[in-house]
């Protein structure tokens, strides 16, 4: 589910947060070389969409429906036996699949709309179904989802390519919509098995095998194998290096920290039973739709939910997943900014939330993590900016009109809700 989402500080955040740009010690020109110049040539169109498999009280899984919350109660089979609604079937030419492997497993069994767009109560429903995902977490990777790579209006999103005229309301009068694909949105550089999208001419989304198998490397040497928290962190340092060193137009910016959510999902998601189960390469290979040829290369193919498989027992809360960002990260701080140039790494300067000198501090908490997430889900952006970002305030107070009920307790200071 690597996309865990967003409103990115980065190369895109000179537009959504433009404050980035100003900053001492950040070449503005890094900023603009950045942007995206290039999405996928051509977007599938399935003239038949079909919504997600509409929920069955035979086949209830966690209760999640119409974007609500489920009994975040798991331990659950996925699909059940005799769910015919949910039985995999592999995309067809017509149907779009992105970054995120999470979601197209959940696409690919019809937990999400199997052409691929799909809409912000399809996407709640689904991470608590399949996954078990906390209401609290699954809203809030929904909301920063649709609202950066989707429209607010309809709640509607892909889940690769830019779909703008399905996902659209008003002919696309907020502009256009890229879908997951979207560079330093919801996908960002060092991806665990995509490539940074100025290293691949904008193609940020496809399965890069030989990045799989440097995972399944790190793991291997790291954790016997297994693809656990240890693993994980090791080899997001190494990503995170080899972007330094190779990519000139790398940016890392404080929303980034979602990319070690998405390696947690790994193994607190992926495995059957979640942290009770093993997060052994059958699993990842199942997950990440992969299999190995006769010269041992990694094959890109449909992501696929294992068999006899069980989601997670216990809800995977916004709590959770902070908790495994923090200890993710403190294995391998990083700094926060990016490359002026090929390995000539510039980090940000200028204080943010807890950020202090380009990094997070040592005493930074689970609940620091959440708040800054939060922060940058919400921060607003300057009225005058709106014709040139196309990010309208509206869609800053849609935002806090979704998160601010799960954070009310959550001790941050909480955006005004003017949504009602």
């Amino acid at each position: 589910m690597q996309s865990l989402s967003l409103i990115l500080l980065s190369a895109s955040a000179a537009t959504a947060y433009p404050w980035v740009a100003r900053q001492p010690g950040v070449d503005s020109s890094m900023l603009s070389r950045a942007q995206p110049v290039k999405r996928q040539d051509t977007c599938p169109f399935n003239a038949n969409h079909q919504p997600a498999a509409p929920f069955n009280s035979k086949f209830p899984y966690t209760g999640a429906q119409n974007g609500l919350p489920g009994t975040q109660v798991g331990g659950i089979k996925v699909p059940a036996d005799g769910d015919t609604a949910h039985a995999f079937q592999a995309p067809g030419p017509n149907d779009i699949r992105g970054p995120c492997p999470g979601l197209n497993a959940a696409a690919n069994h019809n937990f999400l709309a199997r052409d691929g767009v799909t809409t912000f109560a399809e996407l709640v429903d689904a991470q608590q179904n399949l996954y078990n995902v906390g209401y609290d977490l699954a809203t809030l990777l929904a909301t920063l989802g649709v609202a950066l790579d989707g429209d607010i209006g309809t709640g509607k999103l892909s889940i690769g390519c830019d779909a703008t005229s399905r996902t659209a309301s008003l002919g696309g009068v907020l502009g256009r919509q890229p879908g997951l694909n979207g560079h330093n949105k919801f996908e960002a550089d060092t991806s665990l098995t995509r490539n940074d999208y100025f290293l691949a001419n904008g193609d940020n989304y496809s399965f890069n095998g030989t990045l799989f198998g440097n995972m399944k490397a790190v793991a291997d040497r790291v954790s016997g194998g297994n693809f656990d928290r240890n693993a994980l962190a090791a080899y997001r340092s190494q990503r995170y290096d080899e972007s330094v060193q190779e990519n000139p137009n790398f940016f890392f910016g404080p929303l980034s920290l979602l990319l070690f959510g998405a390696s947690s999902f790994l193994y607190e998601l992926f495995p059957s039973y979640g942290p009770e189960g093993v997060p052994d390469l059958a699993t990842m290979k199942s997950f990440f739709g992969t299999s190995q040829d006769s010269n041992g290369n990694w094959q890109a193919g449909p992501e696929k939910i294992p068999a006899n498989w069980f989601n997670r027992r216990a809800a995977y809360t916004n709590n959770d997943v902070t908790l495994e960002i923090l200890a993710q990260y403190v294995q391998y701080p990083k700094l926060f900014g990016g490359n002026v140039g090929t390995n000539n790494f510039d980090a940000l300067s200028t204080p943010f939330g807890i950020i202090r000198d380009g990094k997070l501090p040592d005493d930074a908490t689970a609940g620091d993590i959440l708040c800054l997430l939060y922060q940058l889900a919400t921060s607003s952006v300057p009225s005058s900016l709106t014709t040139v970002t196309n990010i309208p305030l509206s869609l800053i107070n849609w935002s806090a009109g979704k998160l601010n009920p799960n954070f009310k307790n959550a001790g941050c200071a909480l955006a005004p809700d003017q949504t009602s």
